[in-house]
């Protein structure tokens, strides 16, 4: 295989892909023990003074070794917290930085399994990083191209990635039609209705078939949160009130520990002496000190890490029990509790997919193919709610993780080569 100088890199917000081209055909390089994704996670280790990556930092984390773990930090793009720094030690290093050590252990991957090293890429970008924010949205693609440039990509171009996963499910196509890409991941949700087909892969410039992009920042980590805040967060102290005038507890405590990318915060003197005041106000302090314990054993993460298990399996099965030792208690989770939580989120997510064929001028029965990608798409609510609006087209599902870094290898050849 002669090396390529470029690649599609899909830095996603819960797990991420390069993929190369071979042959004409697009392949996602192995990350990790031969897996082709890697789990945006870092983990930096005070113990050997090491950095970890995907899986090696979780087990790392959830083994006990003293550090700073990092995940969901393609949320923070576009918002303030990109701005911020985290103490490494002695070390004050900028978000941006983290995502840029990311990408380029990605990079780093891809140009082993290359034999030469990378200097152009399409990366993926949901359609809006951050909703009407104009200012922002393009503030967030500037600060991951910073991230990416830094690493040593000297070319780079963006690609949706809904359309990314279009180029992807093209290769698969016998015959002209419309389809429409569906694309939930961890952090966003996102649309495109394309024109497919064996001849019009072969065209240069494919704008005149892309019929309509929309997108919403809802996904997978907002379903963590929404199955957290309303099974494990009420133990914490979450929705209870203040002795004296009945007031409810401060939010933000809650919904940070419950939101990924927000848990790091936490962790510091300030919030725990506040915590320790709102325990004599709090009319059931025992729940709040349960809140402070998570947070003196810096356990927010393998909270998460559990809700994030939790909602994983409720795909499968209708109930679970899930052991919380550090609180000495044991929560039951059923799918329709699960159900309860989300259901605005999927209501505000199949809103987008009807505001998307709105935008494309067509109704549900134009569409031939509904291509489904992206862990999220296979929650059961959420699936059956996107499938019930096109009961006449074929319903494929692609490589869940795979076919947005794919589709982004068939653009960096269209571009690149």
């Amino acid at each position: 295989m002669l090396p390529k100088t470029y690649c599609g890199l899909d830095f996603g917000t819960s797990n991420s892909t390069i993929a190369l081209m071979h042959q004409q055909r697009p392949f996602l390089v192995p990350l990790e023990a031969g897996k082709p994704t890697l789990p945006s996670a870092i983990f930096f280790s005070f113990e050997d003074n090491q950095t970890y990556f995907g899986r090696k930092a979780i087990e790392e984390y959830q083994a006990g070794a003293e550090g700073r773990l990092l995940r969901a930090l393609k949320s923070i793009l576009g918002s303030s917290l990109a701005e911020e720094t985290t103490r490494i030690k002695t070390r004050d290093i900028s978000l941006t930085a983290i995502i840029g050590m990311l990408l380029g252990h990605l990079k780093h991957q891809a140009e082993v399994a290359n034999g030469a090293p990378l200097g152009h890429a399409v990366l993926g970008r949901p359609v809006y990083f951050v909703d009407n924010n104009p200012t922002a949205d393009a503030a967030a693609q500037t600060q991951l191209e910073a991230a990416a440039r830094a690493q040593g990509f000297g070319h780079i171009s963006f690609q949706f990635e809904p359309i990314a996963a279009a180029l992807d499910y093209e290769q698969q196509v016998t015959q002209e039609q419309l389809a429409l890409i569906v694309d939930i991941g961890g952090g966003t949700a996102d649309f495109s209705v394309v024109r497919v087909g064996p001849d019009r892969a072969k065209l240069a410039d494919r704008k005149a078939d892309i019929l309509a992009t929309n997108g919403v920042h809802l996904g997978g980590t907002d379903f963590d949160r929404l199955l957290s805040l309303a099974k494990l967060m009420p133990h914490l102290g979450y929705g209870t009130r203040t002795t004296e005038k009945g007031h409810e507890l401060p939010t933000s405590y809650y919904y940070n520990l419950a939101s990924w990318h927000k848990i790091p915060t936490l962790y510091n003197k300030h919030t725990l002496q506040e915590l320790r005041q709102l325990r004599f106000e709090a009319a059931q302090p025992a729940l709040v000190q349960n809140l402070i314990n998570v947070l003196e054993a810096r356990q927010g993460h393998a909270l998460a890490a559990q809700i994030e298990a939790s909602k994983i399996m409720l795909t499968q099965q209708p109930l679970l029990k899930l052991s919380l030792p550090l609180l000495d208690t044991e929560i039951e989770i059923t799918a329709p509790a699960f159900n309860a939580a989300i259901t605005e989120a999927v209501e505000k997510i199949v809103a987008a997919v009807q505001a998307t064929l709105a935008q494309a001028g067509i109704g549900p029965a134009r569409i031939g193919a509904l291509f489904l990608t992206g862990g999220s798409s296979q929650i059961p609510l959420l699936k059956a709610s996107i499938t019930g609006l096109f009961p006449q087209a074929q319903v494929v599902e692609g490589d869940m993780f795979g076919s947005v870094g794919m589709g982004l290898a068939l653009d960096a050849h269209r571009k690149f080569q």
